[in-house]
């Protein structure tokens, strides 16, 4: 998945969890889901930075 696509998860994940309607386990799984999406969107930008630096050398 690109850095878009895992941004946008992300968000899909935090509007899940404003709704009150989830229950707890649910709300731990979507939470989960979302926290490993925005690591992975994270190392995403990282690895970019990096590539960046690189070039500018």
């Amino acid at each position: 998945m690109s850095f878009e696509e895992k941004c946008k998860k992300a968000n899909e994940a935090l509007e899940k969890l404003n709704n009150n309607e989830l229950s707890l386990d649910d709300s731990v799984k979507i939470y989960k889901e979302g926290l490993k999406n925005i690591k992975e969107a994270r190392e995403i930008l990282e690895k970019a930075r990096l590539e960046v630096e690189q070039i500018d050398e």
